[in-house]
């Protein structure tokens, strides 16, 4: 991680370095910015997700969610009942 001071740092150099490691811009030497560069292909909506709280709530909620089967999904979306409720079902007269 670098540090620049915002007396001696021009945006351009601090964008450029950015895109190698964090620098740390500070004003009187207490830390007031951090720039962080991107990745190349990452568009609006990847930044604006990537720094959403709401977003990554949503995120850990469904972590814990059960999940299923690719079959089951495919059962839910044709309208089938899932497996589960099929196998108590029987078969003969």
């Amino acid at each position: 991680m670098k540090t620049v001071s915002l007396e001696q740092a021009t945006l351009d150099a601090c964008v450029t370095d950015a895109q190698n490691e964090r620098v740390v811009v500070t004003r009187a030497g207490t830390p007031v910015a951090l720039v962080v560069g991107l990745r190349e292909g990452l568009d609006e909506e990847q930044l604006q997700l990537g720094s959403s709280d709401r977003f990554w709530t949503l995120i850990a909620e469904r972590r814990v969610q059960r999940t299923m089967s690719r079959t089951e999904l495919e059962g839910l979306a044709s309208g089938s009942p899932p497996r589960s409720a099929r196998r108590g079902q029987g078969g003969g007269v």
